[in-house]
């Protein structure tokens, strides 16, 4: 392996574990805000435990996520120095905002709501998690206005001097139209994994013996859990249908890479739900396909045409003869087909099923009902990670259908590596990063499993911040 194919390893091994805690974080900030505006409007005790409860849990997992994401920025500079250069001026704008507008906003907000619980109004303390949760969806915004921009480079000119791609309207890259479906596909899915979270960690709880007088309280955590997963889902699929279609328009390959379709359709190209046959998906042996639904996806109409990947691939040819820094091009205009084909499914299966288990869930919860089945355990170790996995598959699949492009049509992925980086050096940070990453997983699953095991705080009435002293200290609540 070379110093490319390392650093792509690198990247994606990173990428994806940050991406493990993102979503968690956005969808568990809603949650929170939620029951904490339930306290305050019918100051039901059960609201005020589940706030504290799940509000550790977030904590928790921001802290986390916080760290891992540090050592994205890191590896741009480190392994991908000409990429930097290229999209420097590009990129500078929306990631400063999101780190000095939207980040500052997410974590002063979590700190005033940790400390501030005896010392802000509790409608300003609820205000404090729902300034955390907008902070959470400004900062997906900005950061993926930077990946819209990678799939559609809009809004900026190539300067053949500098070798650099040069922001020419900000807007423009703001209001992309890759941006526009993007965003609310991520944030919807980011909001099915915060559901499915709360949704196990409340039938946990509800399945034990000792559950006792604490049975309501977590029968409605299960139940709002599996109504935020459902509503989130179908939130999913209908944003997932416009980004498909924007796909297809900016990104054919993709959408053909997809489906392994290697010829035309001219209509009612069918989408395979599962086949068997060569891995490129060349030669097929066994599929089970419905009919025109590929069409769909990619057009709005069952009886819609679809390109295939030699007919785009012939145009990419005559289009590039080598790309905007000017070195020769000499990559594979196709990507990597099993893992586009496969992920592709594997995104769409887990969400699925994600979602038919929360209206089980619901169903098996109806008026007072606990389930007690042992099934039920593995819908518990189940269900957080069936969405989560889901939302990486999605971004494996959005990035390895994209390839070999870093930024779509300009700029290669093997021309944005550093020049000076052996194989050696990208091995040693690749090995370093990857056991750190192992480290801070295992203190994360140990944090959280020990902290759900307690469970909800027994209800103590608050204080009202007027009889504080207001010389005393902040106190960290947990």
């Amino acid at each position: 392996m070379n110093a490319v194919d390392i650093a792509r390893w690198q990247f994606a091994i990173v990428t994806v574990y940050h991406y493990f805690f993102v979503p968690l974080t956005i969808g568990l900030s809603l949650v929170v805000a939620g029951f904490e505006t339930a306290w305050l409007r019918h100051r039901n005790p059960e609201m005020l435990r589940l706030t504290k409860f799940f509000g550790k849990l977030f904590t928790i997992n921001f802290a986390l996520g916080l760290v891992t994401g540090i050592v994205q920025e890191f590896q741009f500079g480190m392994n991908w120095s000409d990429y930097s250069r290229f999209v420097g001026d590009i990129f500078g704008a929306p990631l400063a905002i999101e780190a000095l507008l939207a980040f500052f906003l997410e974590s002063t907000f979590l700190g005033l709501w940790i400390f501030g619980w005896d010392k802000l109004s509790p409608r300003l303390h609820a205000g404090c998690m729902w300034l955390v949760s907008i902070g959470t969806l400004l900062s997906a915004y900005f950061i993926l206005a930077a990946n819209s921009w990678m799939q559609n480079p809009v809004g900026f000119k190539y300067n053949p001097t500098t070798g650099r791609a040069e922001l020419t309207d900000f807007v423009a890259v703001l209001t992309n139209k890759v941006q526009l479906v993007t965003f609310p596909h991520t944030i919807t899915s980011a909001w099915m994994v915060g559901g499915a979270f709360v949704m196990a960690v409340g039938l946990w709880h509800l399945r034990k013996p000792d559950v006792g007088k604490n049975a309501s309280m977590y029968r409605k955590a299960t139940r709002i859990g599996a109504w935020f997963t459902l509503v989130s889902a179908l939130g999913v699929v209908a944003t997932g249908d416009f980004q498909g279609k924007v796909m297809t328009e900016v990104q054919p390959m993709k959408m053909a890479a997809a489906e392994a379709l290697y010829d035309s359709e001219a209509s009612n190209a069918p989408f395979s739900l599962f086949t068997v046959g060569s891995l490129d998906g060349t030669q097929e042996k066994f599929s089970v396909k419905v009919p025109g639904l590929l069409s769909f996806l990619a057009t709005g109409r069952f009886d819609g045409p679809v390109e295939g990947i030699n007919e785009i691939k012939a145009a990419y040819e005559k289009q590039y003869g080598a790309d905007a820094t000017s070195r020769v091009f000499s990559e594979s205009y196709t990507p990597t087909i099993p893992l586009t084909y496969w992920s592709f499914r594997i995104m769409i299966g887990l969400g699925m099923l994600g979602a038919l288990i929360a209206i089980a869930v619901l169903w098996t919860t109806r008026r007072d009902r606990i389930p007690q089945h042992r099934r039920w355990l593995w819908v518990v170790v189940a269900m957080p990670l069936l969405p989560l996995f889901a939302n990486s598959f999605g971004w494996i699949f959005t990035e390895a259908g994209r390839q070999p492009w870093s930024v779509f049509g300009v700029m290669t992925t093997t021309s944005g590596v550093s020049p000076n980086v052996s194989a050696g050096e990208v091995w040693t940070s690749l090995l370093t990063l990857t056991l750190l990453y192992a480290a801070l997983a295992v203190i994360e699953i140990k944090l959280l499993l020990r902290f759900i095991a307690v469970g909800a705080p027994e209800f103590e009435e608050p204080v009202d911040p007027a009889d504080q002293d207001e010389s005393a200290p902040l106190v960290f609540a947990y």
